[in-house]
């Protein structure tokens, strides 16, 4: 299972990782978001030990979605050294995902 990321565990987990970061913007009823939960979830275990892979509920986590402007749902970040250096909007395929962190690595 993907990490649940928090307003409160964002810059510790995310921002502050010496590993890459991918995180996935969600919200319960958001029924493209249920599509790329399972995917996201694939890819902490595939890369588990390698890359930080989380996810942050929109509903009860706005300030790190409202930094960086996450407008619609699912929005999946990836991060490195706490810069954003990638961005999915919208359900892709897992291809889309692992290759933006296999960049990285």
């Amino acid at each position: 299972m993907a990490l649940e990321i928090t307003d409160a565990t964002f810059e510790e987990t995310v921002l502050k990782s010496d590993k890459p970061v991918m995180v996935d913007f969600w919200a319960a009823w958001c029924g493209p978001c249920r599509m790329v939960g399972p995917i996201i979830d694939q890819i902490s275990e595939e890369y588990d030990g390698k890359a930080v892979v989380g996810k942050v509920d929109v509903d009860a986590n706005q300030e790190f979605a409202a930094k960086y402007g996450v407008r619609n749902i699912p929005t999946v970040l990836v991060f490195q050294n706490g810069e954003v250096v990638g961005r999915q909007v919208g359900v892709a395929p897992k291809n889309a995902y692992t290759e933006a962190i296999d960049s990285l690595l």
